[in-house]
């Protein structure tokens, strides 16, 4: 039975685990390390998830979906063709599919995993996480921050001397910034900050904007093909401009007419700017909850695929006046991080002197009133944002009226002033002995643990006591309802892996005909002919002997839609 690691990401998901002395990244069906977090649902019902519903996403727009993950913890729904499905539930899908690969590469059962997720995740997300767990069939104990599993992974990659360390995980649709202290075995997390609506998406959909502008199209006029097709060729944009010093051209058809812009990386560092600005507005967060000056911070750590745009490294170089380290393979960073969090959990002996302290993402509290006009009430913070943990705090409060029976904990998170203002976790009512004003009260103990779960205690002035684990009402389901949740996610294709790499071939022939022209588009779709046809044939010999021909083919016509974006190198000057 093995220990796994799993890091649900908003673009890409991963699966490692700890042996042998060292973190090993789990493959997939297709051999990857890297499953994209996309689900879609085929015409014959069933739902796919991966690859192939990543080269359906342009194609089927309708049928398919994905950074969903920035919407967990809300009722948000997806509609895939006729089936809706809430963010939970779609995550569930790919924990499921991460899951299954994971026992097939190791030929043994999963005893538990460990799940990261976005230091500046709410109560209601992390029980979103532990919910698609639930439904997935798979067993979750602990839920570790990214950016601490990334400061895990760092100090045990480097195990140098004494450090502060800034973590900066910069995803594709979340933001973490982690700044940590490193001394002998010891990583102590000391603050985190983070904005979970920001990442790689925000810099695609800025780039299409800008497209937009420029070529005096409306965005909110194109179609959902039209979109994912615009921001698609965004995302090669940006991804090139990384690579390479050269200007591009955005060239996309809308009808019979082709619209172009150029781009550079003077152009895409203006359209960023607001957006690298409101990454500069949570690291100064970071560093004001820390307590520690930036002046001692002795690295600058990039974790996560949307760090290695080049022009958001020089950013941040122009902004701490030093160049930031990368990790080996920074999309993959936080991945290693939780596969050490596994060895840790299993005690292997090579991790079994590792220590690691993180900290509460979020402050902690209940709501009270000055007096009893008082209408408004505020935020009472029993548990303080950065606090280590495990953290446990006691407060006692007063009764306001003559005469008053009840006392209402009502349990919030956020860093508001007024109460209302912030999420409310749950309500605790707790009764006392009838009595003048101030003169019978309520004890109140908050605890939060290292798994992020909150235990309220409320013991009144009379002996009474009520005591909770607060659960988000939302997604605390019944038996009934996540079995009968169970039942509608249960239906993943239960293909032969020859049909699933036809059908991963059909899918990129299907999205390269959206992107090509001319005669090449006719041999996509010729390809598109074949593989149905492989489809429907019997023979494993014929289909293997065609679909390596295929491949072959299909790489040459991606090197094309590769190559059109690029400017040749005597055509660059006409653009910069």
């Amino acid at each position: 039975m093995a220990i796994i690691g799993i890091d649900l990401g908003t673009t890409n998901s991963l699966v490692s685990m700890f042996r042998n002395g060292q973190v090993e990244l789990l493959p997939n069906e297709w051999g990857e390390f890297l499953t994209p977090s996309c689900v879609g649902i085929l015409e014959d019902g069933t739902i796919t998830v991966g690859a192939i519903a990543k080269e359906r996403l342009i194609t089927h727009p309708s049928e398919t979906i994905s950074s969903f993950k920035t919407w967990m913890g809300t009722e948000k729904k997806f509609l895939l063709g006729d089936k809706t499905f809430l963010p939970h539930e779609l995550s569930a899908l790919v924990l499921k599919k991460l899951y299954q690969n994971a026992r097939e590469a190791l030929g043994e059962e999963i005893e538990e995993a460990i799940i990261s997720v976005p230091a500046y995740f709410n109560d209601h997300q992390r029980c979103a996480i532990r919910l698609a767990a639930q439904l997935a069939g798979l067993p979750v104990k602990r839920l570790i921050n990214e950016p601490s599993a990334a400061a895990l992974y760092h100090r045990c990659a480097t195990m140098g001397e004494e450090q502060r360390l800034l973590i900066i995980d910069f995803g594709g649709g979340t933001l973490d910034v982690s700044v940590v202290d490193c001394f002998e075995n010891m990583v102590e997390i000391v603050a985190i900050s983070g904005n979970n609506r920001l990442g790689g998406d925000n810099i695609d959909q800025a780039i299409a904007d800008y497209f937009c502008e420029k070529t005096n199209l409306t965005w909110n006029s194109l179609d959902m093909k039209q979109k994912r097709q615009l921001l698609a060729l965004a995302e090669k944009g940006k991804i090139g401009l990384s690579k390479s010093e050269k200007g591009c051209i955005l060239a996309f058809q809308i009808g019979q007419e082709t619209q172009s812009v150029s781009l550079n990386r003077e152009i895409l560092a203006k359209i960023c700017r607001p957006i690298f600005q409101q990454v500069k507005e949570v690291i100064a967060q970071a560093f004001r909850d820390s307590g520690i000056p930036i002046s001692e911070i002795d690295d600058v750590v990039l974790v996560g695929g949307s760090s290695k745009l080049e022009i958001f490294v020089d950013y941040l170089e122009g902004l701490f006046s030093k160049r930031p380290t990368f990790m080996e393979r920074p999309d993959q960073t936080v991945a290693f991080g939780v596969g050490v969090c596994a060895g840790i959990k299993q005690r292997d002996g090579n991790l079994r002197d590792i220590v690691m302290t993180d900290v509460c993402p979020f402050s902690l509290g209940t709501s009270v009133c000055n007096d009893i006009r008082d209408n408004n009430p505020h935020m009472a913070i029993l548990i303080q944002r950065s606090s280590i943990l495990p953290a446990r705090h006691t407060e006692r409060f007063f009764t306001l009226s003559d005469g008053q029976r009840c006392v209402d904990v009502i349990i919030y998170q956020g860093e508001n002033y007024y109460a209302v203002d912030n999420l409310r976790l749950g309500k605790l009512s707790v009764t006392v002995p009838p009595d003048k004003a101030g003169k019978q009260w309520v004890e109140v103990t908050f605890a939060y643990d290292i798994n992020g779960i909150l235990e309220v205690t409320a013991q009144g002035s009379g002996g009474d006591r009520q005591h909770t684990i607060i659960l988000n009402p939302q997604l605390n389901w019944s038996e009934e309802e996540i079995a009968e949740a169970l039942a509608r996610l249960n239906t993943l294709p239960n293909r032969s892996m020859p049909q699933e790499e036809n059908l991963l071939l059909l899918s990129r022939a299907e999205r390269l005909f959206a992107e090509l022209s001319g005669d090449r588009r006719m041999e996509a779709a010729h390809i598109i002919q074949r593989l149905r046809q492989m489809l429907q044939s019997d023979s494993q010999i014929r289909m293997a002997r065609e679909r390596e021909q295929l491949r072959q083919h299909l790489e040459e016509l991606e090197y094309w839609v590769q190559r059109d974006i690029w400017v040749d190198d005597n055509d660059e000057e006409d653009l910069l």
